[in-house]
């Protein structure tokens, strides 16, 4: 299992989760001494160059994995009318990651329509080399139309824990691993004990997750991720 945030160049972080004094390019390195995947939300406002994919990926050690999160623009014409284009536009230079690369976390923002045919084009025009996470916002998508085309294509269903929605979201396993992201503004121990219960059996099945909090303001989040992989070993403990 790995744990991360979104994002990782807060300098805000320090003295909390990053040396006082730390300088920028010293941000990575050190997150990626501690923590063990990255969200990486700058690629939603824009692609990212080939340049800065090779400085993230010399910045990390082998083990580490970035999930890029897909251009926003790039991500709405793939979808709704261009799903070849889209898709290469959406994964161009990603291969420079090498096995750092953990996926693309592509997001179906709330409002969209749900439309199967859409979705089948951009599965099948997806490159399967590139692990997809699939983020639909929009509760409409969630029906097992869409479960049983992402399970097709390999594809994996985001589960996403925010504070808009009352309780707690399923879990749905559609691809070869688990995607967590914990949206919330505040988690106590409480409430993180019981998300590391909710892993424990996937995570005895044998199966990969990633989970990843939301960034805040002093590196809180960070800390809870880096103390999340405890938490469930705490559980599979006690049987």
């Amino acid at each position: 299992m790995l744990a991360g945030t979104s994002g990782f160049a807060y300098a805000a972080w320090a003295p909390r989760f990053y040396p006082a004094g730390v300088q920028a390019s010293g941000l990575l390195p050190h997150y990626a001494s501690r923590l063990g995947a990255c969200e990486l939300s700058t690629t939603y406002y824009a692609r990212p160059t080939a340049e800065r994919i090779d400085a993230w990926a010399r910045a990390v050690p082998p083990s580490f994995r970035f999930i890029v999160k897909a251009q926003r623009g790039a991500s709405v014409r793939a979808l709704a009318s261009d799903p070849v284009g889209g898709a290469a536009r959406l994964t161009e230079n990603l291969e420079r990651l090498g096995d750092r690369l953990g996926g693309v976390l592509f997001r179906i923002p709330q409002g969209t329509t749900r439309n199967d045919e859409r979705l089948t084009a951009l599965l099948a025009a997806w490159p399967r080399r590139v692990p997809l996470v699939l983020e639909a916002q929009e509760p409409a998508w969630h029906v097992d139309e869409t479960f049983a085309a992402l399970r097709g294509a390999g594809a994996v269903l985001c589960t996403t824990d925010r504070d808009e929605e009352e309780g707690l979201p399923d879990i749905r396993r559609t691809g070869p691993f688990l995607y967590l992201r914990l949206r919330r503004a505040v988690y106590n121990d409480a409430a993180l004990d019981a998300w590391a219960a909710r892993m424990v059996p996937f995570v005895e099945d044998g199966m990969d997750a990633y989970v990843m909090f939301r960034h805040d303001d002093d590196g809180r989040t960070a800390m809870q991720a880096e103390a999340f992989a405890a938490r469930v070993e705490k559980v599979l403990a006690r049987g």
